[in-house]
């Protein structure tokens, strides 16, 4: 896994200060482990992070059923009663989950989100493992 670059607490800390209502923010790898988090509690943003790996397994699947485009998934959005849950594709293996309450507004942080997995994409790539080694 990548170790948590410094230059992320800012960046994260710029996306929660640019959306009204966000809670938490987590990188994570595609199998589930947190790279970076801003807000909420550490052991908050693990369990975070290994449920997103289920759900961009189960989204991917599903994705792969589509006809069209590349079968890759890019966002997933769940509404629940007391606000939002956001999971984006954000480079190769990695993946950014937003959780907000009612104020947040999909259409912006869905923006928002994904001008940083621009800027930053790069930096948030994880490596394949195997075995719990990287390959």
């Amino acid at each position: 896994m990548i170790q948590q670059r410094g230059n992320f607490d800012w960046m994260l800390k710029q996306l929660a200060d640019g959306v009204p209502g966000i809670e938490m923010i987590v990188v994570l790898s595609a199998d589930g482990l947190r790279i970076a988090r801003y807000g909420g509690e550490p052991d908050a943003a693990d369990r975070v992070a290994a449920a997103c790996a289920g759900l961009q397994s189960l989204a991917g699947s599903v994705c792969q059923e589509l006809t069209v485009g590349d079968g890759e998934m890019k966002l997933v959005m769940i509404e629940i009663d007391r606000g939002y849950f956001y999971l984006m594709s954000a480079g190769a293996n990695a993946f950014l989950a937003v959780l907000s309450d009612v104020r947040c507004e999909p259409g912006r942080m869905s923006a928002m989100m994904r001008d940083l997995v621009v800027r930053i994409g790069g930096h948030l790539t994880s490596p394949p493992r195997r075995n719990g080694q990287i390959v």
